[in-house]
């Protein structure tokens, strides 16, 4: 798929008995194979069309070939995350995003309301906290001391441009101010949002932000469950989903 002029990975999985469509959203190191098996698992589960891409520079979409800007996350939800919608006639998706994908959620639900049924939102960010750097500082570390290249390489055809292209912006001080909560008090449809009390990358303060501005939110806190509940607690985040689907 090229969004806009740009050559995207993309997996859709069709729909068993429901005509809607859970785009999922990953994460700032994700990629279409990221997230294994558990596309299939979501639609097996629900009934539903799953599509599910990788963002530009990442999986095996086109190489990114320059500096990521501070609003990166703005333009994938206001301008690559419509046209995807479009080109696969998908009206009314439930949005399904982790981590960065869920902040992208919000802001294309914030923008346009009316659009979204639904939004499931794992470990999401609405603002920039000093424990959330602490993290993407010391896994910069990792990636350069230790194995997190080999790792990363095997799910992305230009790892360390897509590694720079995220760790680079979030610890430029010009995105510390970066901030999304002005998007929440638009937001009109169904959310669930689903959190491990382990993130190392952000506190409850997110999900509470969330639950103060969009209303009926709910919400799944994890104990003994990290930076991502679907691999660490799959189970147990599938069946949260399956049952928040049945609802819409």
């Amino acid at each position: 798929m090229h969004v806009p002029a740009k050559r995207l990975e993309i997996a859709l999985y069709p729909p068993a008995d429901a005509d809607v469509t859970i785009v999922m959203l990953h994460e700032g190191l994700g990629s279409t194979a990221m997230w294994k098996d558990f596309p299939g698992r979501v639609a097996k589960a629900t009934g539903c069309g799953v599509l599910v891409y990788s963002r530009y520079g990442h999986g095996k979409s086109e190489r990114l070939a320059e500096k990521r800007s501070v609003d990166y996350m703005h333009h994938e939800a206001k301008v690559v995350l419509p046209e995807i919608l479009a080109q696969n006639k998908i009206q009314n998706p439930i949005l399904f995003g982790h981590s960065d994908g869920a902040s992208i959620a919000l802001i294309h639900a914030g923008t346009w309301p009316e659009r979204v049924r639904g939004l499931i939102l794992e470990a999401p960010h609405v603002f920039v906290e000093e424990f959330g750097l602490r993290s993407t500082v010391a896994i910069r570390k990792l990636y350069e001391s230790g194995d997190l290249r080999k790792k990363l390489s095997r799910y992305h055809d230009h790892a360390d441009e897509m590694f720079r292209g995220w760790n680079d912006i979030w610890l430029d001080p010009q995105f510390h101010d970066w901030n999304i909560e002005e998007y929440l008090r638009t937001i009109t449809c169904p959310t669930l949002v689903i959190q491990g009390e382990n993130d190392e990358y952000g506190t409850l303060a997110h999900v509470e932000a969330i639950q103060r501005r969009v209303p009926g939110t709910q919400t799944l806190i994890l104990a003994r469950c990290g930076h991502s509940p679907h691999r660490d607690q799959p189970d147990v985040a599938l069946d949260a989903i399956r049952k928040f689907v049945a609802t819409l």
